[in-house]
């Protein structure tokens, strides 16, 4: 079975999440972690009866809860960071709060836990792994097979979305979307040419789809009048991810999965890196015990719409990746001086 750390786990993402993972049948040990809330929150779902987890426990920043929660992790979930609010709604200064909280998070990992798999849902996305990456190599510890940007949300919406422009009740899911690209409203690249079973809508009402994907974020703020995120949502597609990487560690294999990673280091990576002139980018992820197995390229097939619509994003990725690259540069400068 798989111990999971969840760091942020007293936030707007990680106590749905928590709950989610707590009720997962793939999930042995869940250690929560928060400067505050987090041992309420594992009394909390402690009184559930389930079989599995088998262990739930919280920590705070007292006694090196952090070290303590990460001890042993299998999989290490950083939702922690800045969070959305009518204040911080940029995306560069929602980058400068959570890259913050995320460096001491990530140095400890690096320290504690160096060969858990991580996945980053703090937001902005395309920056944070970028940043996270540039540490875990400063540190000695980076293997790009463990390290994912959780854009798992984007596909759930693109399956929802579709579904409800077809006429399903309820939204109904689809069966399988791609969303390729990054984690933002100029990045995000829905690849409804490649819908399985294939769209039905087309033309205008199918671009109204990709758009409200693309947007979908937005259309969250606006109905919480700029009180909060989309953290349940993230919250069911992070558990959705998290299981096809805990499948993958536990050598049951699974259906490929959407994700922002370090292209080059993952079998079928480079092919992918130099036709999109970028190396961090979402694209469907295998995985195995060690963590992705290989990267699966969908863009030999896609519509001359999709084609512009990453000819757009990459411009936008490469300035993500340099932020957070040139913020761990200093991270770690100031770090040397002092």
């Amino acid at each position: 079975m798989v111990k999971i750390a969840v760091l942020g786990a007293g936030g707007g993402v990680g106590q749905p999440l928590s709950l989610l993972l707590r009720l997962s049948p793939l999930v042995s040990t869940l250690a929560l972690y928060d400067r505050l809330r987090a041992p309420g929150v594992a009394v909390d779902l402690s009184h559930i009866p389930t079989a599995s987890p088998r262990s739930v426990s919280g920590y705070t920043g007292a006694s090196d809860g952090l070290a303590r929660a990460l001890k042993d992790a299998d999989v290490v979930i950083v939702a922690a960071g800045g969070g959305v609010t009518a204040e911080v709604a940029s995306r560069d200064a929602l980058f400068q709060r959570s890259a913050a909280v995320v460096s001491e998070l990530v140095r400890e990992c690096a320290r504690v836990s160096p060969g858990a798999v991580m996945l980053v849902v703090t937001n902005p996305v395309n920056a944070i792994v970028p940043f996270t990456a540039a540490l875990l190599k400063a540190y000695g510890v980076f293997d790009a097979r463990r390290l994912f940007g959780v854009t798992a949300l984007d596909v759930v919406r693109a399956e929802t979305f579709l579904a409800e422009a077809e006429g399903k009740d309820g939204g109904g899911g689809y069966a399988k979307i791609d969303v390729v690209g990054g984690h933002s409203p100029q990045t995000i690249v829905p690849l409804m040419s490649q819908a399985q079973p294939p769209a039905r809508v087309k033309g205008i009402a199918l671009e109204g789809v990709v758009n409200r994907v693309r947007l979908g974020g937005r259309e969250v703020l606006y109905a919480k009048e700029w009180n909060g995120a989309a953290t349940l949502s993230t919250a069911y597609a992070t558990l959705r991810f998290t299981e096809a990487v805990c499948k993958g560690l536990l050598g049951k294999g699974g259906e490929a999965q959407c994700a922002y990673v370090h292209l080059p280091g993952i079998e079928g990576g480079d092919e992918i890196a130099e036709a999109v002139g970028v190396d961090y980018f979402a694209v469907p992820v295998d995985f195995a015990m060690y963590g992705a197995s290989r990267v699966v390229n969908p863009l030999r097939t896609i519509s001359s719409e999709e084609q512009a619509l990453i000819h757009i994003a990459t411009p936008a990725l490469r300035q993500n990746v340099q932020t957070g690259l040139d913020a761990a540069e200093d991270y770690l400068s100031r770090g040397r001086s002092q």
